[in-house]
C-alpha cells in the first residue's frame, strides 16, 4: 500500500509537471471539448485545471493498485471503475479521447469528451487519475518514443524536433540491417495492431527516425530525410480526423510522400504511447512503489 500524495509528488518530480507550465495541447482542447457541456473545472483538481497534467481527479490516499492506459476510452474507463478499489490510481497519457481515424476504416471525430456518469462514478468510488502528456513525450529514459527505440533496439545517434525549453520528442538511430517487409510484421507484433499505415518508397532499413503519437508533420519528415533517415515511424502519418483540418493535413503528407526517399510507417497513435504504459512505466512503477498490483488497460481496437 502506498499514500496517494506520495505517488502524485513522485510523478510530479519526476516528470517535472510544472515546469512545463500549461500543456500546449489540452489546455486548448479540454475547455474546447467540455465547455458548456460539463462543469469540468468542479470534477477535476485546482492545479490540474491550470496545468492540464498531473493529479487529475483525487480520490482516497491509500493506493493499492495502479492501472495504466493512454486513452481515456470508454472501455478503459468502464473497466478501470469495475476492476478498481477505493483509493486505485489510473495513470494516463490523454486526458481525452481522441479519434485519430482507420487507415483502412472510417475517418475518426478528433478529440471526444468522456461521459459524464463515468467521471462521477470514477470520483464516487474514491479512485484517482493523474495524467501525464508533453512531459511524457519530451522525457529522456521513461518517454512515449524512447519506449518504441528500446523495443526496436535502436542504437540512438541523435535527438530532434527540439524544444528549447524542455528537449526534444524525436529520435534517430541506427538498426541493424532488415528488411522493410521484417520490419513491418515487426511493428505490427510489438503494437498488437493488424496493419500499418505505409506510404513513400520500400527501402531496407538502416537508420530510423521515431516520433511517438502525432508524427504527421511534414516538416518533420523533412528534417528527418535531410539527417539521412530512410524510414520515418511515428503513430501517424496521416491524420484520419474528418474535419477540414484533418482533410489538409492528410493532403500535406500525400503530396510529400510523392517526393520523399523514406519509407513512411505508422503505428497508430494510440498504440505508439501505450507501448511506454506496458514496459517502462510498469518497471518504474515496480521499483519505485509497494504496489500489490499494477494493471495494464489496452484497448480493444487501437485504430478507431
Amino acid at each position: 500500500m502506498e499514500i496517494l500524495k506520495d505517488i502524485a509528488d513522485r510523478l510530479d518530480e519526476e516528470f517535472q509537471i510544472r515546469s512545463f507550465g500549461k500543456d500546449p495541447a489540452f489546455s486548448r482542447f479540454i475547455p474546447q471539448v467540455y465547455e458548456g457541456r460539463v462543469k469540468w473545472r468542479e470534477k477535476f483538481e485546482p492545479e490540474f485545471n491550470e496545468l492540464f497534467n498531473g493529479l487529475m481527479i483525487k480520490g482516497d490516499q491509500e493506493v493499492n493498485n495502479v492501472f495504466l492506459a493512454v486513452f481515456p476510452t470508454k472501455e478503459v474507463l468502464e473497466k478501470f471503475i469495475e476492476d478498481g478499489e477505493a483509493g486505485d490510481l489510473l495513470f494516463m497519457h490523454h486526458p481525452l479521447l481522441m479519434e485519430c481515424g482507420d487507415p483502412n476504416g472510417d475517418w475518426g471525430r478528433g478529440f471526444v469528451p468522456s461521459e459524464e456518469s463515468l467521471m462521477d462514478e470514477i470520483r464516487s468510488k474514491g479512485l484517482s487519475v493523474y495524467i501525464c502528456h508533453a512531459p511524457m513525450d519530451y522525457h529522456k529514459t521513461l518517454g512515449t518514443s524512447q519506449a518504441i527505440a528500446e523495443a526496436l533496439k535502436v542504437e540512438i545517434t541523435e535527438r530532434f524536433i527540439h524544444s528549447p525549453e524542455h528537449g526534444d520528442i524525436g529520435i534517430i538511430g541506427d538498426v541493424e540491417p532488415t528488411q522493410l517487409e521484417d520490419l513491418t510484421e515487426q511493428l505490427k507484433s510489438i503494437f498488437n495492431i493488424p496493419y500499418v499505415d505505409f506510404e513513400g518508397q520500400r527501402n531496407e532499413v538502416k537508420k530510423v527516425a521515431i516520433v511517438a503519437g502525432c508524427g504527421d508533420k511534414t516538416k518533420w519528415m523533412r528534417l528527418a530525410e535531410d539527417k539521412g533517415v530512410d524510414t520515418y515511424i511515428s503513430g501517424e502519418i496521416h491524420c484520419h480526423i474528418d474535419n477540414d483540418y484533418g482533410r489538409k493535413r492528410f493532403e500535406e503528407v500525400k503530396k510529400y510522400s510523392n517526393h520523399t526517399e523514406m519509407s513512411l510507417i505508422g503505428v497508430s497513435h494510440s498504440a505508439s504511447e501505450y507501448l511506454v504504459k506496458k514496459t517502462l512505466m510498469y518497471s518504474w512503477f515496480q521499483k519505485n512503489f509497494e504496489l500489490d498490483n499494477i494493471y495494464l488497460l489496452p484497448q480493444k481496437r487501437w485504430w478507431f
